[in-house]
């Protein structure tokens, strides 16, 4: 499918999805959210890794398109914020690995979108914020409950209350996101990673990440019961036989595709 916000590129497993309206800095508006959730929920098969990044050089996502949220009324903005936690909670439920490349502003929405995505990697001139109540709002697309889990409480409430902004030194400090890099090398890295996904087995690259989900939210037993439950299901794949029997064989396994 053609999208008018969207610029999709494919290479050897690995399929990035660029966020591209580079005049509103890819400012999210209610086409965007849907062309997102459409792609995600017809994401090809063939893919073993998810990339997300933003168009041009200074915005990841600047945030949501204030233009059109402007006059919603209440029931509007109640839509407007579903439609995004929606798209946003299909990307993070994908079951495959899903990278961000932050290669400027993540703000409002576009931290949250963010967020969503398995693994964040910054440039060295990426800015991360909440300002949302500096706007009359509060985050609207589940950045409430994921600042709280990745960095705490504590800290989500600061920067959420005070609409403060960091750059990414201080995003990689608090745990917000996995590395930085410089601008140029951004997406190197973010494909080296993808890479080395890509050359692991996909169903069991699929088992962990529900375990690490999933558990997140459940009591000690249940998780662990859960991790035992997927642990087993990878001895009905080919990828547990394949792997195993390049070990011994000491050669590099061959996977299917998922």
């Amino acid at each position: 499918m053609e999208y008018d916000f969207l610029k999709i590129e494919k290479m050897d497993g690995i399929t990035i999805m660029k966020v591209s309206a580079p005049k509103s800095l890819n400012a999210l508006n209610s086409t965007i959210l849907r062309e997102i959730g459409d792609f995600v929920d017809n994401i090809d098969e063939t893919t073993r890794v998810l990339i997300v990044t933003g168009d041009g050089e200074k915005a990841f996502v600047a945030g949501a398109d204030i233009v059109e949220m402007q006059n919603l009324n209440e029931e509007q903005g109640f839509e407007f914020s579903q439609l995004g936690a929606r798209a946003f909670r299909h990307l993070e439920t994908l079951d495959i690995p899903v990278i961000a490349a932050i290669n400027g502003y993540a703000l409002g929405g576009g931290l949250e979108l963010a967020m969503a995505c398995d693994i964040r990697l910054a440039s060295s001139k990426a800015k991360f914020g909440q300002p949302e109540v500096g706007l009359g709002i509060t985050p609207g697309f589940s950045g409430t409950y994921r600042l709280a889990k990745l960095v705490g409480q504590g800290y989500a409430k600061e920067m959420i209350f005070t609409c403060k902004t960091i750059n990414a030194e201080e995003a990689l400090r608090i745990g917000l996101v996995n590395a930085v890099y410089e601008p140029e090398g951004l997406m190197t890295q973010a494909l080296v990673m993808a890479q080395k996904m890509v050359a692991n087995a996909p169903l069991a690259l699929k088992y962990a990440k529900e375990c690490i989900n999933e558990s997140y939210d459940m009591y000690a037993d249940d998780a662990i019961e859960l991790e035992s439950k997927n642990f087993g299901h990878c001895f009905a794949t080919q990828d547990q036989k394949e792997g195993m029997t390049a070990f011994l064989e000491k050669r590099k396994p061959i996977f299917n595709a998922r």
